[in-house]
């Protein structure tokens, strides 16, 4: 299993406060140009966040949303109404300028990196979301309306089914960024399954790993959500290998140019899948944008 040096986390942690506290640094970014001959991205509805506060709702049409806000951060909306964060880091460097959500029903903490419990705090209070996490976050949080779970677990939120299943990272916890981090269990994926809809597949950090093939058989995710960053996670060569054993149709790029050190791109990701000879569809969002799944 790869293993994430203490030096590089401090790192990261380092980075963060550095980025959170340069007012350069909040600006949304802006979406990488494609390059010439790159194969276009899979049709999807998309909507900019710029100017309108994020959904709270579900679609008008009934169909499943997913809003990204950045780095690994999403809120989903289903059909039956359920309104689902993960890894709520929502004000992030490169979060929309929006409303953030008034109502959710459940927040899903991959680890406990900071930029992965983001917000969650202060979220679960405002608006009573359960928080889906492990037995060790969850008596760090110190929350109350806690469902606590590991690998293997599921529970129901109206129409959406979560699984958790493993990811390949670390998690440690540090309510300030600054504080020694403490043990947080082990790092986490989800998959949510939607009646008649699709079955996301949420990878938290991660490298890509064997497992994923257990994933695919078991659960038989569609749309997967995949970090593709480097350095803290897999790269776009990674990712296009997760993709292939997954086996799903439509890969969503997440955890990427937030910071300089997370180099990867949606257009390394789609040369990389050429190379796997994968017809699997990127569907490319910048932060604020929603696509209809």
């Amino acid at each position: 299993m790869k293993r994430v040096s203490i030096t590089s986390l401090a790192s990261f942690l380092a980075l963060l406060v550095a980025m959170a506290a340069s007012p350069s640094a909040r600006a949304v970014g802006d979406k990488p140009a494609a390059a010439p001959g790159a194969e276009a991205p899979a049709p999807a509805t998309t909507t900019s966040a710029a100017a309108a506060p994020a959904p709270a709702k579900p679609a008008a049409s009934g169909g499943t949303t997913a809003t990204w806000w950045g780095q690994a951060a999403w809120i989903i909306n289903t059909p039956g109404g359920a309104v689902i964060a993960i890894d709520p880091w929502l004000d992030n460097p490169k979060a929309p300028k929006t409303e953030q959500p008034k109502a959710l029903d459940a927040i899903l903490i991959s680890h406990g990196h900071p930029d992965h419990v983001g917000n969650a705090i202060e979220l679960a209070k405002k608006t009573g979301a359960k928080v889906v996490c492990t037995l060790e976050l969850s008596q760090l949080l110190g929350l109350t309306n806690v469902e606590t779970m590991e690998a293997g677990g599921s529970l129901t939120i109206k129409d959406a089914t979560i699984h958790l299943v493993e990811a390949n990272h670390a998690s440690g916890y540090s309510p300030n960024m600054k504080a020694e981090s403490k043990y947080a269990g082990m790092p986490l994926g989800f998959v949510i399954e939607i009646p008649k809809g699709p079955i996301l597949y949420h990878a938290g950090d991660t490298d890509v790993f064997a497992g994923m093939s257990l994933i695919a058989e078991r659960y038989k995710p569609t749309v997967a959500m995949l970090p593709i960053g480097g350095h803290f996670t897999m790269d776009p060569v990674g990712a296009a290998l997760a993709t292939k054993l997954l086996k799903v149709k439509t890969v969503i790029p997440m955890h990427f140019a937030t910071f300089p050190l997370l180099k990867g791109t949606p257009d390394e990701l789609r040369a990389a899948l050429k190379q796997q000879k994968s017809s699997a569809k990127v569907v490319e969002l910048k932060p604020g944008d929603t696509t209809k799944l």
